[in-house]
């Protein structure tokens, strides 16, 4: 050890370690209590001022996740019923409007189509077949007149004799009785010509047209719609769903929805604000919507209009608050939210999304 340390090898003594400056220690002392009356209140500061960053950030504005996409839906059924024999779109297909959707079997109709025109035959001939009556023609009145003007005459030559007294009192009823019978049948004859007059006749809603004519061509009209409504084409352009019942051979009953049409450019947002959140809020405001399914995604958007009723009032059991046994709860009234402009992601019909109204700007800025 004595070789490692040439110091300690000639006796020389090592040095004590330096005593602490007695002068500096009450100044330190007095420094700490400063430090701890800093740190004590800048954690609070601290908090005060995120505090009051977070509720200048929420300033003129309310916000609800209670929101969700909608979508205008149509749903398709058929006028007619019938089998269907053709399919030409399926789930999911996007179609434009007028497209065809499917076809219903049309032979049936073509059979109602083609009885409606024999109808439309059989009305004309008879009108003709009236026309050509006898009835129309004056010969059998002319006739009857004839018959009336001889019996007429008889009765006069019998009642001349009857009161000379060379006629009998049977023979003076018979003329008398003739003149009663020429008279009737000339009556009938006019009567028969005025019933054909009016068969042939038309009215003020169809005029020019006799009323069996119009019959046959409504009906034949009836059987053309019916055959044309065998083919059903989208209302709107959109995309199809819940079309699980269109297949080839299923039996269609009227009226009764075979699929659904989603419309194109019907998107929007149903947000459900707490009734504390509409004091500030008017049609116009701004709005922006963002998504569950796409993070990322913040779309623009105007309040378009806000509800008339809230959620209870017009679900199928509203609340009877009448029997006492009330508890008050925030009620939520649905708003509607206009989207601006074209999202790059697909919007599906009852997502999930969180909604902001800026209601601290004026409405249309």
């Amino acid at each position: 050890m004595a070789e490692a340390d040439p110091a300690i090898a000639r006796g020389a003594t090592p040095a004590a370690p330096a005593a602490p400056d007695i002068q500096d220690a009450p100044a330190a002392q007095a420094r700490r209590p400063w430090g701890r009356w800093a740190l004590m209140l800048a954690v609070p500061l601290a908090l005060l001022t995120g505090a009051l960053l977070y509720w200048q950030s929420l300033a003129g504005k309310v916000s609800t996740d209670n929101a969700y996409i909608k979508q205008d839906m149509v749903s398709i059924s058929a006028e007619v019923g019938g089998r269907i024999v053709e399919v030409f779109v399926k789930e999911g297909s996007q179609v434009a409007a007028g497209d065809l959707l499917f076809r219903i079997d049309p032979e049936p109709y073509r059979l109602q189509l083609a009885e409606a025109e024999a109808a439309i035959a059989q009305a004309q001939a008879n009108v003709i077949a009236l026309s050509n009556a006898a009835e129309l023609s004056d010969t059998e009145i002319a006739a009857a007149r004839s018959d009336l003007a001889f019996a007429q005459a008889r009765f006069e030559r019998v009642k001349a004799l009857r009161e000379k007294g060379f006629s009998t009192k049977a023979d003076y009823e018979a003329a008398e009785q003739a003149v009663v019978q020429a008279r009737e049948a000339a009556r009938r004859a006019e009567d028969r010509q005025r019933e054909a007059r009016a068969r042939l006749a038309t009215g003020a809603a169809v005029p020019g047209v006799n009323p069996q004519i119009a019959a046959a061509l409504a009906r034949r009209a009836n059987a053309e719609l019916s055959l044309r409504r065998t083919e059903v084409r989208a209302p709107a352009a959109g995309r199809i769903a819940q079309a699980e019942r269109l297949q080839l051979g299923q039996q269609v009953v009227p009226n009764l929805p075979v699929l659904t049409l989603v419309r194109v450019g019907s998107t929007y947002v149903e947000a459900n604000f707490k009734e504390t959140d509409l004091a500030d809020m008017a049609v116009g405001q701004r709005a922006e919507v963002r998504f569950d399914a796409y993070p990322d995604l913040v779309l623009k958007g105007r309040v378009e209009s806000i509800g008339a009723g809230t959620g209870a009032e017009f679900s199928v059991l509203p609340a009877q608050n009448a029997t006492g046994n009330w508890v008050k709860v925030t009620q939520r009234v649905p708003v509607r939210i206009a989207l601006e402009g074209q999202s790059p992601r697909p919007l599906i019909a009852g997502l999930s999304s969180e909604v902001t109204v800026f209601t601290g700007e004026a409405a249309g800025r």
